[in-house]
């Protein structure tokens, strides 16, 4: 039995009660929900619908609770009800009931964890959006890492999601990335606003080869060819070091599309059609400072140029015209100040900044190799890229490591932790139960012992108290993974993982063996705890596959 099931089964418990007493059903809730207790021997869930109910109906908490005791008592697979304190219910559920959720994990395979919970919602979500003027940093890495959990997660709980990244490829920075190619290409020093590292030369060469005439033209018209084909080189190695480390999306948007549209013009005129426009010393600005901006916005400057944040407002309003209910976007530590002015972007528009926009920031994110920062990258110069991390601990280690802590926290990646084959590497000591319950599922086939079919299963026989413990830690995996999803927060699957499912299965292990010894005949025993042992399999790889890791068979 599910957490979830088993709240169902309190609420009919609660209905029951109400109409033998005559109370109003009205005031029951449409759903509730049941929770491990702290302490296991208070039972295996609690409930505290009585305390919930008991102002409502006029009811002393700890009679509603008496009652709803009495009426949960008798309901299949409970196996008691305990009256605590004010009228907390601690219940337990007999060994059957819970032993059956080893089958249905097993028979949901993939599917186990997902649900219906964001059902409808349509999401936006836009990560990394480095700029092509370099490689991805770690930083980036970050975002690439977290977004890209964050969408299995949205996507797992039944958002209709869209990832997307951002390309700044219109403004100065690529007009400064342009200057640096063509003095690389004449094999001199980089401007001094310019991009350095050995990067900028290898792309210069390589529009040369492509291009060769651009060794003929004069500076203007060699600065337009290597900035249209600097910036292709860019994207495209961008786009493969991405997809190297396992993160694809949707929609690439180029920022020029909006200039070459007319976006920018279009969304001018709604804004001003909102009445949130005005000129000033011949700019146009936006007045933010309506909405709790600390400050109006120039949109457009008095020469006619515009800005970049009139982009973010195209960029925004092109997302909402595609159906995008909400428009989530993962920004760096150093953007914590577009939050204000964004927010009110999005209510000149006519929206509502708290359900149409949504901005998460990611802080920082040091190398360590030999306790120090690593400040330097060999082919960057000036950053640590992506490139820099998998080659240093591998993507699935980077991976785990950077969706492993909340995205608001600094992160130290020390190199020597992350490769270490030991149980204190956390992606290896989750691994490991991966492999380990592939491992014990061969060998049990080579002696015979196979789950058999459903019918056959005898979850009454998962009556251990590592055999309880197991299964209400892989219970919980739906609930951890919607609330991981609706919190924007993958690193509290990777704790799951860690902390309730493979430290249970370890103990598990240690204490209840699956495989008969020598000539021992296999029995229904054997063939229970097998189920268990593939159920703990599939939680762990689908928890994996949602933060983008593998999960081997061998290791």
């Amino acid at each position: 039995m599910t957490p979830a099931e088993l709240a169902s089964v309190v609420l009919a418990a609660a209905h029951a009660v109400f109409d033998q007493r005559g109370l109003d059903r009205a005031a029951l809730p449409a759903s509730t929900v049941v929770e491990r207790p702290r302490n296991p021997e208070h039972g295996d869930y609690a409930s505290t619908l009585a305390l919930q109910l008991s102002k409502k109906v006029g009811v002393p908490p700890r009679e509603l609770a008496t009652a709803l005791a009495d009426e949960l008592g008798r309901a299949a697979g409970v196996k008691s009800v305990e009256i605590a304190g004010p009228g907390f219910l601690n219940i337990r559920l007999d060994a059957a009931a819970a032993g059956q959720l080893a089958r249905m994990i097993v028979e949901a395979g993939s599917e186990y964890g997902h649900s219906d919970r964001l059902a409808g919602e349509k999401i936006n979500l836009e990560f990394v959006s480095a700029n092509p003027t370099g490689p991805v940093h770690i930083g980036g890495v970050r975002w690439a890492a977290v977004g890209d959990a964050l969408s299995r997660l949205l996507r797992a709980t039944g958002a209709q999601v869209g990832t997307e990244y951002y390309f700044n490829d219109a403004g100065s920075q690529i007009d400064r990335f342009a200057r640096s190619l063509l003095a690389a290409a004449k094999g001199e020093p980089a401007p001094e606003d310019g991009y350095g590292g050995a990067y900028i030369a290898e792309i210069a060469s390589e529009v040369q080869a492509r291009r060769p005439e651009v060794r003929s033209l004069d500076d203007d018209a060699a600065q337009e060819i290597f900035r249209v084909e600097g910036v292709a080189l860019m994207f495209d190695e961008i786009r493969s070091s991405l997809r190297d480390f396992g993160v694809e999306f949707d929609t690439y948007f180029n920022e020029k599309d909006l200039h070459d549209r007319g976006e920018l013009d279009l969304a001018l005129a709604r804004l001003r059609q909102q009445g949130h426009l005005y000129e000033s010393e011949g700019a146009t600005w936006l007045r933010t400072t309506d909405f709790g901006d600390d400050k109006d916005r120039v949109l457009r400057k008095s020469n006619g140029e515009w800005t970049y944040f009139a982009a973010d407002c195209a960029y925004y309003l092109d997302k909402r015209e595609r159906g995008f209910e909400r428009v989530v976007i993962m920004l760096g530590a150093d953007h914590h100040g577009y939050i204000g002015r964004m927010k009110a972007m999005s209510a000149c528009f006519g929206d509502d900044p708290e359900r149409n926009l949504e901005i998460l920031i990611g802080q920082l994110v040091n190398l360590l190799r030999d306790g120090a920062p690593m400040r330097m990258s060999k082919r960057a110069g000036t950053v640590i890229t992506l490139e820099d991390l998998v080659e240093a601990i591998g993507v699935d280690a980077a991976r785990y490591a950077l969706a492993r802590y909340s995205s608001d926290s600094p992160i130290d990646i020390d190199i020597e932790l992350w490769t270490r084959a030991t149980r204190d590497n956390p992606v290896y000591y989750v691994q490991y139960v991966a492999a380990r319950t592939a491992g014990v599922a061969r060998n049990a086939a080579e002696v015979g012992l196979v789950p058999g079919d459903a019918e056959a299963f005898r979850p009454e026989l998962l009556d251990h108290e590592k055999e309880n413990e197991l299964l209400k830690a892989l219970a919980e995996f739906p609930a951890v993974v919607a609330t991981a999803a609706e919190l924007r927060e993958p690193h509290r699957v990777a704790r799951y993982l860690e902390e309730s499912v493979a430290a249970s299965y370890h103990r598990f292990y240690d204490n209840c063996r699956v495989l008969p010894l020598g000539d021992e005949e296999v029995t229904d025993l054997h063939r229970a705890r097998l189920w268990l042992n593939n159920a703990t399999r599939t939680v762990i790889a689908n928890g994996l596959h949602l933060l983008g890791v593998s999960a081997p068979e061998r290791m």
